[in-house]
C-alpha cells in the first residue's frame, strides 16, 4: 500500500476469490471504518466531494469494482453477489472485521447481500436509491430504458443526468459529474454490470439483514423508483425511511449537507464497538 496525498488517503489492491485484483482507497486513520459502494459501471469517484462528509467520525474506504477504474477486468459473467464478495476480500486484505456500509444505486443492491450473508461484519447499513430486484421489485418505466438505451451516446448521457439531478439543481452545479459510468470500461464490463444489477434478487434474503437499516430515496427518482423503499423496509426487520422530496437519483449530492447529516446521525445512535 501507497500513501498518496496529505488527506491521509491509502490505495492498493485486494485479490478476489478468482483472482482479480480489487482496487480501493482507504481515507483516514484511527476512526472507525464506513465502506462507501458506488453505482452501476463506476469507480470511488462516485464519493468525490462527499466521503469528506463523514471524517470527522469515520475513515472511509471505496473501491472501484471491477470492470472499473484501477481494479481487474475478467470477461467472465458479474453478479451482485459476486461483488458482495468483492466487498468481503477488500475488508479482509484492509484486517477489517466490522463496519459500517453505506451503498447506493447498484452499490445498494451489492450491500443487501454484503448484510445478508455476513451479518457478523456488519454495524449499521444505509441503502441509498436502490431496490430489493426481481419480480417483487417497482421497476423504471419503458420510457427511461428507451431514454438510456439511444443510439446517440450524447442524448443518451444527457438522459442520465437528467435523471440523476433535478434542472434546478444542474443550473447551480454544472459538472461534470462523477456518477455518470466510469472511463475506460471495456465493452464486456459494462455489459456485465448491466446485467448483475437487472438480474439483482434479494427479495428473500433481506429478512436476514438483521443490524439497523436505513433506508433512502429521492421522491421522484425514475431511474429506480421511489416505491422501492418501502418495499425493502417492509422485508428487512430494523428498517426506517427517509424521502428527501423533490429529488432524483443523485439525492446524496443534491441533497447534501442533509443526506449526509442524516447518515452521520443514524451511525452514531450507538458506539462503534469493534
Amino acid at each position: 500500500m501507497a500513501s498518496t496525498d496529505v488527506h491521509q488517503q491509502v490505495s492498493g489492491h485486494a485479490r478476489a476469490l478468482d483472482g482479480t485484483l480489487l482496487a480501493y482507497q482507504h481515507h483516514g486513520t484511527g476512526r472507525p471504518p464506513l465502506m462507501l459502494l458506488a453505482g452501476q459501471a463506476n469507480n470511488h469517484h462516485w464519493w468525490d466531494g462527499i466521503r469528506a462528509d463523514f471524517h470527522a467520525t469515520h475513515t472511509t474506504l471505496t473501491m472501484d469494482w471491477r470492470g472499473t477504474g484501477e481494479s481487474g477486468k475478467p470477461d467472465q459473467p458479474y453478479s451482485t453477489p459476486g461483488f458482495a464478495d468483492d466487498v468481503i476480500a477488500v475488508l479482509d486484505h484492509l484486517g477489517i472485521e466490522r463496519a459500517d456500509l453505506y451503498g447506493t444505486s447498484m452499490g445498494g443492491r451489492v450491500a443487501q447481500w454484503v448484510a445478508a450473508r455476513h451479518p457478523h461484519r456488519i454495524r449499521r447499513l444505509v441503502l441509498g436509491c436502490t431496490s430489493p430486484g426481481g419480480p417483487h421489485a417497482t421497476e423504471r418505466d419503458m420510457a427511461v430504458r428507451r431514454s438510456l438505451a439511444q443510439a446517440d451516446a450524447r442524448a443518451a448521457n444527457e438522459a442520465l443526468i437528467d435523471l440523476m439531478y433535478t434542472p434546478a439543481w444542474r443550473v447551480a452545479h454544472p459538472g461534470p459529474y462523477t456518477t455518470l459510468g466510469a472511463p475506460g470500461m471495456p465493452p464486456h464490463a459494462r455489459r456485465g454490470h448491466l446485467v448483475a444489477s437487472n438480474r439483482h434478487d434479494a427479495w428473500d434474503v433481506l429478512p436476514l439483514i438483521t443490524v439497523p437499516t436505513l433506508i433512502l430515496h429521492g421522491a421522484d427518482d425514475r431511474l429506480t423508483p421511489a416505491a422501492n423503499a418501502p418495499l425493502l423496509a417492509s422485508r428487512i426487520p430494523q428498517a426506517r425511511t427517509h424521502i428527501f422530496e423533490g429529488a432524483r437519483h443523485g439525492y446524496f449530492q443534491e441533497c447534501r449537507p442533509a443526506a449526509a447529516t442524516i447518515v452521520s446521525s443514524f451511525l452514531a445512535e450507538e458506539p462503534f464497538l469493534v
